[in-house]
Formats: structure tokens, C-alpha cells, sequence
């Protein structure tokens, strides 16, 4: 079966059904930012959605913004944070190889973020959650990311930055109820149920609109000053991935199932340019209330990272670098001190007195986890971990009996290694863009009249990835995407 082709449509074959000043196509959250600023410039602003009503993967997610700098919540949980204290958290965990310009940007203008986020209403409890975790199950307003693991507490002076809509677990929801409500106070208009398919491009080669397709009428827009792409990443389609980021390949995807890249097609079709397509995040689901308090073991029975980073950097270090299945293995006495809302309703599969038993259990080597546990307790007694120097206050000595819990068990998966993977993922790479989100073509130069933001866009993110840092930066450049179109 022929694709369908994206390539782009001519201005003159394609007289307009719809015009505007600004096109926005996608309405998750890097959309919904777009179009505001758009509109509050004054430019006359549509925006294009897929589904039958906006939102996308944003309001699917757990709400979490990477800000920091110094904002209101974290003056009141008495964290005093710079700029430049962010910044070298995140050029050091989005590394190797993270966006310099854009993350500089997006540091130096966090606190002005964070302020535009409460001026559209989202709200923000002053309360910090002190807990290891992918999210609060509390309404906290703020939450670490892993800033007081090491090596990280050692590059930048620690604060916590995860700040998230008052609200328990998945804040995605409220998050886009408010800027979905803010776009429209604007005056942004939306168009539902309207997929964009093809690029309108003048005979100087200018983006002037889209063609798109609404049920099974073709429907074509003009815009007069620009086009912004905002229609997420390729997480769901399986042949960019086999090409671009085979890694997220037989994983769950953290996706509302229309991330399909059409954005991306439709503009490289064109000469844009594309940046870092192998980037992902890929999650192990595997209980950061548990791992902090025992251990985290490849295939081989060994240790590989410090248990307390940010989930998202251990689980990279797993999938990417070491060799599977995974088990967070913890004794009775850790397991027995983690409130049961921090165990997700999982309970361990295996357990046994011995780690002989529990290697025979788990299929590991005979006597591995003997051995590394052998070698974790000696140094815990004394407070130290010299391979991988977890911090003191998660330190102790483990002592049978002991469990371990398979990272299928939790939000992407269930069952055993093969009915879910235990990892979810999505991707970061994209379009090749401009701080004020221009799309370059392949000689660098910017294609008039067509913009990007969020995971159509290669954003800030080098090879690594902290939560909150892609709704943030989707945001934070659709804004300047936005404004930069409707001032064209």
C-alpha cells in the first residue's frame, strides 16, 4: 500500500477553504503557547487538531516543568536558585551534547516562564515533595530531579525544579485546561478533526499555508504570516523509528497514539533540516522508592549506576547501555518503610531467604548477586559507596529476607518480562530550528514562513533527559515561535 504523499502542494493548486495570519498545527501544550503569543500580538490565529478535541500526549502527562532560577515556589520551600545553577545541572544531564543557545535561553528565562504559566492560571502549591519518584501522589508544587544525586550535586549548588499544577500524580490535564482556555481568550480559534497532510508553498518558495484533510474532505488554509508545526514526535511510527531511533523498537510509548511525525515528513519534503533523530527518553517503569532503598541489577546481577538519580538517567544507563532483564532488588526492612502510596499497588514476584535462591528465582549467574551484594554491604557499613556513591542517607546493609520487583510491574507494563517491556519512551529529535523556532533548511537557512515547536523540533535535550524539560521547552519556544510568526 503507497504512502500517502506529503510532498509539498503548490500555492496556485490550492485555492484556500480557511485563512488567518498564523497557522498553528497541533494542539498539545507547544501549540497551545504558540497560538496565545500569536494572538496576543495580534495576529489572527487558527489552530489545526487531529483528534476531536485538543490536548494531545501534554495533557496525557504527569504535568511536571522543568523551571527554575529562583521562581516563587522555590523561594517558599527556601531554595535559593540561579540561572546559572540550572543551567549546570542541565547542560551536564541533558548531555552529551545539549542545545548551549536554547538551554542558555531557556534558564536565563525560566522565572518569566513560570510567572506566564500562573498569569494563564495554572496553579502551584508552595510544598515541597522530599521523596524519590517519577511524580508526587500529593498536590506538591515542587519536586527534586535528581539535582542532590551525584555527580550532579557536585557540578551545580542543588535545588529541586520539577514544579508541577497543584493536583496528585498525572498534571497534564489541568495543565492544558489552562492553556487550552488561555489560546482561546486570545482569540486563537481551533479546528478540530482536521489532520494537516501538505506544505502550500509559493512560487518562491515561501510556506504559505496547509493542505489538510477533515473526515474525507480535503480543506485548505492560508496563512498569511507563517506556519507552525507543533504535532509532536515519531514515537508512533514504526518506520522512522526503525530508521531514526531503533531503540524505542518492541517498547510502550508515551504517546496519545498521533505522534506519528507527519510534521516532520511534511517539512523535511520540503529541504527542512533535521537534528538529532536517534534522541529519546526511555523510562523504566522500576520504583524509585524501592531502588533508593536497595539496588537496581542488569542481567548479570551487577549494579551500574547510583540508585538515587533521576529515574530517567537510570533508566537510560539500562536500556541503552546494559544488558537486560533489570530487577530492583530490596530487603524486608526497606520494602516495610515505603508508604504503601509509593509502591503503585506492585508486590513483589519473587522473594527468598537467601540471594542464592533469589539468583536461581530471577535466572541470574550463580552467586552474582551474592557477590554484589556482598560488596554493597561491606562499604554501606561504613556509610561509603565508592563505584557508584549513592548518597549516605539511602546507605545500609541489606539482609534477607529479599525481593525483587520486575520493572513490567508499574505504569507502561504488567506481567513478566515479555508481557510488557517495563519501559515507555518518546522521542527528542526533530526539526532543525532557530531559538525563535524558524525551521532551517539543509544549508542552514531559515524556509520562509515556517516555524516549529515541542517534539517536531529538536529542542534542548542532547542525549539525556529530566522530566519537565520537554513540556517546558515546548512551551517556552512555542511562545517565541509564536511570536516570531505573527510579527513576520
Amino acid at each position: 500500500m503507497a504512502k500517502p504523499s506529503v510532498e509539498p502542494v503548490g500555492a496556485a493548486e490550492a485555492e484556500p477553504d480557511h485563512e488567518c495570519d498564523v497557522l498553528v498545527v497541533g494542539f498539545g501544550a507547544a501549540g497551545a503557547a504558540a497560538a496565545y503569543e500569536a494572538a496576543v500580538a495580534g495576529a489572527d490565529v487558527l489552530v489545526l487538531e487531529r483528534s476531536s478535541g485538543p490536548g494531545g500526549t501534554s495533557a496525557q502527562s504527569g504535568g511536571e516543568l522543568y523551571l527554575g532560577g529562583g521562581t516563587r515556589v522555590q523561594k517558599a520551600c527556601g531554595f535559593d536558585d540561579t540561572p546559572d545553577d540550572m543551567f549546570a545541572f542541565l547542560a551536564a544531564a541533558l548531555g552529551p551534547h545539549a542545545d548551549a543557545e536554547k538551554l542558555r535561553l531557556y534558564c536565563d528565562g525560566s522565572v518569566e516562564h513560570f510567572e506566564w504559566f500562573r498569569a494563564r492560571g495554572v496553579p502551584f502549591k508552595e510544598s515541597l515533595f522530599d521523596a524519590p519518584g517519577w511524580m508526587p501522589y500529593t498536590d506538591d508544587g515542587l519536586m527534586w530531579l535528581g539535582e542532590n544525586a551525584w555527580p550532579y550535586n557536585e557540578i551545580a549548588r542543588p535545588a529541586p525544579r520539577g514544579h508541577r499544577p497543584e493536583t496528585p500524580m498525572f498534571a497534564g490535564g489541568i495543565l492544558m485546561e489552562k492553556l487550552i482556555a488561555a489560546a482561546a481568550e486570545a482569540g486563537a480559534v481551533a479546528h478540530q478533526d482536521t489532520c494537516a497532510t501538505n506544505l502550500v508553498v509559493d512560487g518562491a518558495g515561501r510556506v504559505t499555508g496547509v493542505v489538510a484533510r477533515r473526515f474525507a474532505d480535503r480543506v485548505v488554509y492560508r496563512a498569511r504570516r507563517g506556519v507552525i508545526l507543533t504535532s509532536g514526535g515519531f514515537v508512533d511510527n514504526e518506520e522512522m523509528l526503525a530508521d531514526h531511533a531503533p531503540v524505542l523498537l518492541g517498547h510502550d510509548k508515551v504517546s496519545d497514539g498521533t505522534s506519528d511525525g507527519s510534521g516532520i515528513r511534511m517539512a523535511t519534503a520540503l529541504g527542512a533540516a533535521t537534528r538529532r533523530m536517534a534522541t529519546v527518553e526511555i523510562a523504566l517503569t522500576a520504583n524509585p522508592a524501592v531502588i533508593c532503598r536497595g539496588m537496581l541489577v542488569d542481567g548479570l546481577g551487577r549494579r551500574f549506576i547510583n540508585e538515587d538519580v533521576y529515574p530517567g538517567l537510570f533508566s537510560h544507563q539500562a536500556v541503552q547501555h546494559q544488558p537486560g532483564p533489570y530487577w530492583a532488588i530490596i530487603d524486608e526492612a526497606g520494602h516495610d518503610e515505603i508508604p504503601e502510596a509509593d509502591m503503585w499497588g506492585v508486590r513483589p514476584k519473587h522473594a527468598a531467604e537467601t540471594l542464592a535462591e533469589l539468583e536461581e528465582s530471577l535466572g541470574l549467574p550463580p552467586g552474582s548477586l551474592e557477590a554484589t551484594v556482598e560488596t554493597y554491604n561491606r562499604f554501606a557499613e561504613r556509610g561509603e559507596d565508592p563505584y557508584f556513591r549513592k548518597d549516605r542517607k539511602w546507605l545500609r546493609p541489606l539482609k534477607g529476607p529479599f525481593a525483587a520487583i520486575d520493572p513490567a510491574d508499574g505504569f507502561f507494563g504488567a506481567g513478566k518480562h515479555g508481557a510488557g517491556t517495563g519501559a515507555g519512551g518518546f522521542t527528542l529529535g526533530g526539526l532543525d530550528t532557530t531559538v525563535d523556532g524558524e525551521v532551517r533548511n539543509n544549508s542552514g537557512e531559515p524556509i520562509p514562513g515556517l516555524y516549529a515547536a515541542g517534539r517536531t523540533a529538536s529542542g534542548i535535550h542532547g542525549e539525556g533527559y529530566v522530566s519537565g524539560t520537554s513540556l517546558g521547552d515546548g512551551t517556552f519556544f512555542g511562545r517565541r515561535a509564536g511570536r516570531a510568526a505573527a510579527a513576520n
